[in-house]
This record gives structure tokens, C-alpha cells and sequence, in this order.
């Protein structure tokens, strides 16, 4: 009975530790997607949203705020000659990852490391 009670907490731990290495690959997999979204918007908005002019840069922006104009878009409430038909590709819950995705970038791009 001891040998039974010695080996339980092991078990727990090691189905534990499966567990989180699932979570932390489902994790990656959905960054990975959120950042696959968010990589349409560079043709206009700048790698990262960064933008090198013309378009605003998302980068940093506030989260609600990009929503709710990604919402317009969408519902055509601001008139636009391609965010409208944009915007309709995606679910409330993509726009709300992929805004959350810009609103945690710094609002400036980060300078390269020179060696």
C-alpha cells in the first residue's frame, strides 16, 4: 500500500507535465495563427504594424479603439475603399485577437541590435 501511495503523487505529476506541454503547444499554435492574421494587415500597415508611411501604424494602439473601428468597417458604418470587405473576412473574436495582437507591441518599432 505504501508502494501505491509513493507512486500516485509521480503519476500526477507526470500527467501534470503532459498536460501543460499540451497547453503551452496549443498556445504557440493559436500566437502562431493570431500572428498569421495579423500578417495581412502588412501590405498597408507596415511589417508588425509598423508602417513606413501613408497608412497609420497599428503597433501599440489601443486594443478597444482598433475594434470598434475594425467594427465600423465592417458594418460599413466608415466608409472605406477595402478595410469594409477586410474586415468581413474575420470573426469578432479574430478582430479582437489579431487588435489584441498590435495593442501589445511597443508604439515604436524597435531598433535592430548591431553587433
Amino acid at each position: 500500500m505504501m508502494q501505491s501511495f509513493i507512486r500516485k503523487p509521480s503519476v500526477l505529476m507526470a500527467s501534470l507535465f503532459v498536460g501543460l506541454l499540451g497547453a503551452t503547444s496549443l498556445a504557440s499554435a493559436q500566437s502562431l495563427q493570431i500572428k498569421q492574421w495579423a500578417a495581412s494587415c502588412a501590405a498597408c500597415h507596415g511589417t508588425d504594424g509598423y508602417s513606413e508611411g501613408g497608412m497609420a501604424s497599428l503597433a501599440g494602439q489601443n486594443k478597444d479603439a482598433m475594434i470598434k473601428k475594425m467594427n465600423d468597417y465592417k458594418t460599413g458604418k466608415i466608409p472605406a475603399t477595402i478595410m469594409h470587405q477586410l474586415s468581413k473576412g474575420y470573426t469578432d473574436e479574430q478582430i479582437a485577437q489579431i487588435s489584441a495582437y498590435f495593442a501589445a507591441l511597443p508604439a515604436q518599432k524597435p531598433v535592430a541590435k548591431t553587433k
